[in-house]
């Protein structure tokens, strides 16, 4: 230690002794050193940035294609239990019940003593509430919460009760004022992510007199918490009325909670109470108001507007009638057989034009049917503008099973009738549409909007729902309404927030971490009286704390590619259809951009295909891409006898819709069903799809997963057998 020490000493001091004899680095030397340091550092942050905007891309593509496959099964659902009564004499009761609304016979009084002679065990060990609640009660259950206790169903029954019974005299557009209070925080989806909440009030106080919120929308779903979250914003709801503010959320729906999480989470928690719960959660969602509006200045919605949103007309909607936005009001099919059957013999013509606003999603594949001796069907086209797009069925290729029409289409308001009159045509106005369908445009156009950057409105296609609106459609609406600033949530951005429409337009989005550990910060904004909005940002995190930036990605991007594989994986079919068309020579080969415009043109998910090629297929030794590469590492697991290869990647599609018909089918929820209603699921699944499987495959198929042959099928053992296995996670795992 002591020469160390020594020689260290001597060394400092050579330098100033031998000054004259050391060669210093020219300064042109040092510059060329740090430029090159520069470059190599930015193409490295650069190419970073490329894989974490491709990873958000992917991320975001497949959420929508979701959403997209839920908005085309109900609009399937609607269609039958709409017309499949009229048409073939029996309806499909296994659907009206959860379609439908529910009609409770029990008065509002006859429920709540109901719910009020409930016994709580001795052994519950949980918070116990009390009406009309105090902040112990609410402290009570963020403590619980946190220790990961469940409230009795007792409590929620009456939670949701007293809540029913306040938002009942909500109107549908809330006006609140700064001046009783220094700033309100807005904040935006939590879906069901309890640590962000959570992290929030940590952060921003509790809610209070001198601490008001606004939470805008999509508080459960997706995440593991939705039932504690929306707890939570109830009961500070009712302690304080007049400081909480609740917007409802496109994700407040009870058919979206059929695939998304929120209905099986609460059948798992309250397995007594469930449907009773669910039930009451359906008429407390349909009773949220629709927007808030902050100093006659800020409008507050969940998604955003359209070019026909308008303010006025949506404060008298009967906003509890739309339980849910995917469900399409009722149009009687005698009523289109008779507008569509007086068009053909009258020689009337609809058209369509380039101006025209709004048509339903199912109008662009608009099927009219006469029933009289047969049937006789016409198009129209569908209109190229404008708002409330639902369920617009995605394009299939060749040798892919189609789906049916969703439903019979509905007559765009803005459609011209021109009738024949002497030898000229006379153009007459259409008739009005039903009040009902006119509320609920406005209503899907508030929760599932899009804001874009050119000006127009036009169909959201691509989410599925709602419309595309441009910064003119929002210049328009804020100056009619004498507005300044629209604030709006439904989107997952990487910050929390974004700005748009010359920041006129404001996402906030409050879940961090939505698609990935790491993936995105989440956000809420705090509005004082001077109207300015102030951003803070912050990230839920355990095991991406010590991560560095590059490893964050890697760890994103991971999880990204998996889902793409497992989307290539399951239209393994129609790809492998349309790249034997390139490749006439059966070399198992083709050319980069045409291996890019299969797959964009089989999956369309609008994704930089070319970027991405290194990572999901490999090249052969020419430089062409061996497209069978594409499957290699992801397969089924151990399949059924009787369910051939073809049926079961089909089965592994579509296993979530599958997995929501049995739900339906199951009114108990108990996970088992009879061997006819796992015939009568096949039926609904094989009428969506268009896919013909023979009773004698479905009987086969029902034997060999009755286990124990007691006449019951486990489900959920049977999707088991349609999860896909990821070969280079096996080896990890083996490995490890």
């Amino acid at each position: 230690m002591g020469c160390g020490t020594s020689i260290a000493v001597e060394n400092q001091t050579r330098p100033s002794e031998t000054d004259g004899s050391i060669k210093q680095p020219s300064p042109a030397l040092t510059i060329k050193a740090a430029i090159l340091i520069q470059r190599w550092y930015r193409r490295y942050v650069a190419r970073l940035e490329m894989r974490r905007r491709y990873t958000w891309n992917i991320f975001q593509s497949i959420e929508y294609a979701g959403e997209q496959d839920q908005l085309q099964l109900s609009s399937f659902f609607s269609f039958m239990l709409d017309n499949f009564t009229q048409i073939n004499g029996n309806g499909p009761d296994l659907i009206s019940h959860l379609l439908d609304s529910v009609v409770d016979p029990l008065t509002e009084e006859v429920r709540q003593l109901k719910y009020e002679q409930i016994v709580v065990p001795e052994s519950y060990s949980g918070p116990h509430l009390s009406f009309p609640l105090s902040v112990t009660d609410t402290n009570a259950l963020l403590c619980a919460f946190k220790e990961e206790q469940t409230l009795h169903g007792k409590y929620v029954l009456q939670l949701l009760y007293e809540t029913k019974k306040f938002l009942k005299q909500m109107p549908n557009v809330i006006y609140l004022s700064t001046s009783y209070a220094k700033e309100i925080t807005i904040c935006g989806d939590l879906h069901g992510s309890l640590d962000d909440l959570l992290l929030i009030f940590y952060k921003n106080g509790l809610p209070s007199a001198e601490n008001p919120y606004i939470f805008n929308g999509d508080f459960v779903d997706r995440g593991k918490k939705s039932t504690e979250i929306i707890i939570v914003l109830f009961a500070f709801l009712l302690l304080y009325p007049d400081h909480m503010h609740l917007n409802r959320g496109n994700h407040e729906d009870h058919i979206m909670n059929l695939r998304y999480g929120f209905t099986k989470e609460v059948m798992q928690k309250y397995k007594t109470h469930g449907r009773e719960i669910l039930q009451v959660f359906q008429d407390v969602f349909s009773l949220l108001p629709l927007a808030t509006v902050i100093d006659n200045k800020v409008l507050i919605v969940h998604g955003g507007i359209s070019d026909k949103t308008d303010l006025d007309f949506l404060s008298t909607v009967e906003r509890h009638k739309v339980k849910s936005a995917l469900r399409v009001p009722k149009r009687s099919i005698d009523d289109l057989s008779v507008r569509a059957c007086s068009r053909s013999s009258s020689r009337h013509r609809l058209d369509s034009p380039h101006t025209s606003g709004r048509t339903s999603r199912a109008s662009r594949r608009r099927k009219k049917h006469c029933t009289k001796q047969g049937s006789c069907s016409s198009s129209s086209s569908s209109s190229s503008s404008s708002s409330s797009s639902m369920c617009s069925p995605r394009v299939s290729s060749r040798n892919t099973p189609r789906r049916p029409p969703p439903s019979p289409s509905l007559p765009s308001p803005t459609d011209v009738l021109q009738v024949p009159f002497l030898d000229s045509f006379v153009s007459l106005e259409p008739p009005e549409p039903p009040r009902e369908e006119l509320e609920w445009q406005q209503v899907v156009d508030i929760l599932w909007s899009d804001p874009k950057n050119h000006n127009g409105c036009s169909l959201n296609s691509f989410r599925g729902g709602g419309c595309y609106f441009g910064p003119d459609v929002t210049q328009t609406l804020l100056q009619k309404h004498g507005l300044c600033l629209l604030i709006r949530s439904h989107e997952c951005k990487q910050e929390g927030y974004e700005l748009c429409h010359n920041g006129q337009v404001i996402t906030i989005f409050s879940a961090s971490n939505y698609y990935e550990e790491g993936s995105n910060r989440g956000a809420y904004i705090k509005l004082g009286p001077e109207l300015v909005p102030r951003f803070f940002q912050y990230q839920v995190s355990r095991t991406t704390r010590k991560l560095t930036l590059h490893q964050r990605v890697c760890v994103a991007e991971g999880s990204a590619l998996r889902a793409l594989k497992e989307k290539l994986y399951a239209h393994r079919c129609e790809l492998m259809d349309a790249f034997q068309q390139y490749d006439i020579d059966n070399t198992g080969r083709i050319s980069t951009s045409e291996w890019a415009q299969v797959v964009e043109s089989v999956l369309r998910l609008d994704l930089p295909w070319r970027t991405l090629r290194p990572r999901l297929a490999r090249l052969g030794a020419d430089g062409n891409v061996e497209y069978k590469s594409c499957f290699e590492d992801i397969s089924l697991g151990e399949l059924i006898p009787p369910v051939t290869p073809n049926l079961a990647e089909t089965l592994y599609r579509y296993r979530t819709d599958l997995e929501i018909i049995f739900n339906i089918i199951d009114k108990d929820h108990s996970g088992q069903i009879s061997i006819e209603e796992f015939r009568q699921t096949w039926k609904v699944f094989s009428s969506h799809l268009g896919v013909a499987v023979n009773d004698q495959a479905i009987d086969d198929m029902a034997r060999s997963i009755d286990f124990n042959k007691d006449g019951s099928i486990d489900f959920n053992e049977f999707l088991e057998a349609f999860r896909v296995v990821h070969k280079l996670d096996v080896k990890e795992q083996q490995q490890g």
